[in-house]
Protein backbone atom coordinates (compact mmCIF):
# COMPACT_ATOMS: atom_id res chain seq x y z
CA UNK A 1 0.00 0.00 0.00
CA UNK A 2 1.05 3.48 -0.68
CA UNK A 3 2.44 5.29 2.09
CA UNK A 4 1.85 8.91 2.48
CA UNK A 5 5.12 11.08 2.31
CA UNK A 6 4.99 12.96 5.47
CA UNK A 7 5.35 9.55 7.58
CA UNK A 8 9.07 10.62 6.52
CA UNK A 9 11.37 12.14 8.35
CA UNK A 10 15.12 12.91 8.03
CA UNK A 11 16.58 13.01 11.54
CA UNK A 12 20.11 14.16 12.80
CA UNK A 13 22.15 13.93 16.20
CA UNK A 14 22.40 17.17 18.16
CA UNK A 15 24.22 14.97 21.07
CA UNK A 16 27.99 13.70 20.59
CA UNK A 17 29.07 11.17 18.58
CA UNK A 18 29.50 8.90 21.70
CA UNK A 19 25.92 9.76 23.22
CA UNK A 20 23.95 10.33 20.05
CA UNK A 21 20.70 12.19 20.22
CA UNK A 22 18.84 12.26 17.10
CA UNK A 23 16.03 14.73 16.55
CA UNK A 24 13.68 15.43 13.53
CA UNK A 25 14.68 18.46 11.47
CA UNK A 26 12.52 21.26 12.04
CA UNK A 27 9.62 22.34 9.57
CA UNK A 28 10.62 19.79 7.05
CA UNK A 29 8.40 20.14 3.74
CA UNK A 30 10.27 17.21 1.53
CA UNK A 31 12.95 14.78 1.74
CA UNK A 32 14.29 12.78 -1.11
CA UNK A 33 17.09 9.77 -0.17
CA UNK A 34 18.77 8.64 -3.43
CA UNK A 35 21.20 5.37 -3.38
CA UNK A 36 22.88 4.42 -6.44
CA UNK A 37 25.46 1.98 -7.53
CA UNK A 38 28.40 3.52 -10.32
CA UNK A 39 28.94 1.09 -13.82
CA UNK A 40 32.29 -0.37 -14.49
CA UNK A 41 32.25 -0.68 -18.50
CA UNK A 42 33.88 -4.24 -19.25
CA UNK A 43 32.71 -4.29 -22.78
CA UNK A 44 35.45 -5.03 -25.43
CA UNK A 45 35.52 -5.37 -29.17
CA UNK A 46 34.12 -8.86 -28.94
CA UNK A 47 30.54 -7.65 -29.09
CA UNK A 48 28.62 -4.37 -30.14
CA UNK A 49 27.28 -5.41 -26.68
CA UNK A 50 27.87 -3.28 -23.73
CA UNK A 51 28.90 -5.28 -20.41
CA UNK A 52 29.03 -4.16 -17.31
CA UNK A 53 29.68 -4.97 -13.64
CA UNK A 54 28.21 -2.43 -10.68
CA UNK A 55 30.74 -0.43 -9.36
CA UNK A 56 30.62 1.46 -6.40
CA UNK A 57 27.59 2.28 -4.16
CA UNK A 58 27.09 6.11 -2.85
CA UNK A 59 24.03 7.67 -1.42
CA UNK A 60 22.46 10.85 -0.96
CA UNK A 61 20.07 13.35 1.24
CA UNK A 62 18.62 15.62 -0.14
CA UNK A 63 15.83 17.90 1.91
CA UNK A 64 13.92 21.53 2.09
CA UNK A 65 12.33 22.62 5.48
CA UNK A 66 11.03 25.98 6.75
CA UNK A 67 13.90 28.55 7.67
CA UNK A 68 13.67 28.09 11.72
CA UNK A 69 17.44 29.66 12.56
CA UNK A 70 17.04 29.12 16.38
CA UNK A 71 16.24 25.05 15.37
CA UNK A 72 18.40 22.50 17.38
CA UNK A 73 19.07 20.37 14.46
CA UNK A 74 19.74 23.82 12.05
CA UNK A 75 22.23 24.74 14.97
CA UNK A 76 23.98 21.12 14.74
CA UNK A 77 23.94 20.78 11.32
CA UNK A 78 25.43 24.35 10.57
CA UNK A 79 28.13 23.51 12.96
CA UNK A 80 29.02 20.64 11.59
CA UNK A 81 28.86 21.87 7.89
CA UNK A 82 31.29 24.92 8.90
CA UNK A 83 33.34 22.33 11.13
CA UNK A 84 33.73 20.19 8.55
CA UNK A 85 32.37 17.31 10.48
CA UNK A 86 30.62 14.61 9.64
CA UNK A 87 27.18 14.56 11.22
CA UNK A 88 25.06 11.15 12.11
CA UNK A 89 21.38 11.58 10.90
CA UNK A 90 18.61 8.68 10.24
CA UNK A 91 16.02 8.31 8.69
CA UNK A 92 12.14 7.41 9.92
CA UNK A 93 8.75 6.12 8.72
CA UNK A 94 5.83 6.31 10.81
CA UNK A 95 7.64 6.96 14.17
CA UNK A 96 10.11 4.26 13.73
CA UNK A 97 14.09 4.43 13.54
CA UNK A 98 14.87 2.24 10.01
CA UNK A 99 18.33 3.29 9.29
CA UNK A 100 21.63 5.95 10.31
CA UNK A 101 24.54 6.91 8.99
CA UNK A 102 27.13 9.47 9.00
CA UNK A 103 27.20 12.14 6.23
CA UNK A 104 29.26 15.16 5.06
CA UNK A 105 26.91 17.94 4.26
CA UNK A 106 27.56 19.18 1.08
CA UNK A 107 25.64 22.40 0.97
CA UNK A 108 22.87 24.08 3.16
CA UNK A 109 21.38 27.37 1.81
CA UNK A 110 18.51 29.67 2.92
CA UNK A 111 15.99 31.49 1.08
CA UNK A 112 14.17 34.93 2.06
CA UNK A 113 11.62 35.61 -0.72
CA UNK A 114 9.65 39.44 -0.32
CA UNK A 115 6.06 38.09 1.37
CA UNK A 116 7.20 34.42 1.39
CA UNK A 117 7.90 32.07 3.64
CA UNK A 118 11.74 31.89 4.51
CA UNK A 119 12.88 28.14 3.46
CA UNK A 120 16.33 26.50 4.15
CA UNK A 121 17.83 23.09 1.76
CA UNK A 122 20.47 20.57 3.18
CA UNK A 123 22.31 18.24 0.56
CA UNK A 124 24.38 15.31 2.08
CA UNK A 125 26.94 12.61 1.22
CA UNK A 126 26.19 9.55 3.19
CA UNK A 127 29.93 8.25 4.26
CA UNK A 128 29.64 4.52 3.53
CA UNK A 129 26.32 2.92 4.16
CA UNK A 130 23.32 3.06 5.64
CA UNK A 131 23.00 1.27 8.65
CA UNK A 132 19.69 -0.66 8.99
CA UNK A 133 18.25 -0.32 12.46
CA UNK A 134 14.42 -1.03 12.34
CA UNK A 135 11.46 -2.49 10.80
Amino acid sequence: MAMNGTELLILVNIGTPGVPALMAIGSQRDATIEESTGTIDVSSKDSRAQRVLPGRYSAKISMDALYVPNDATYQALRNANRNGDLILVAWEESGVVLGTANAKIDSMSQSFPDQGEAKCSLSLTVDGFFEEVGS
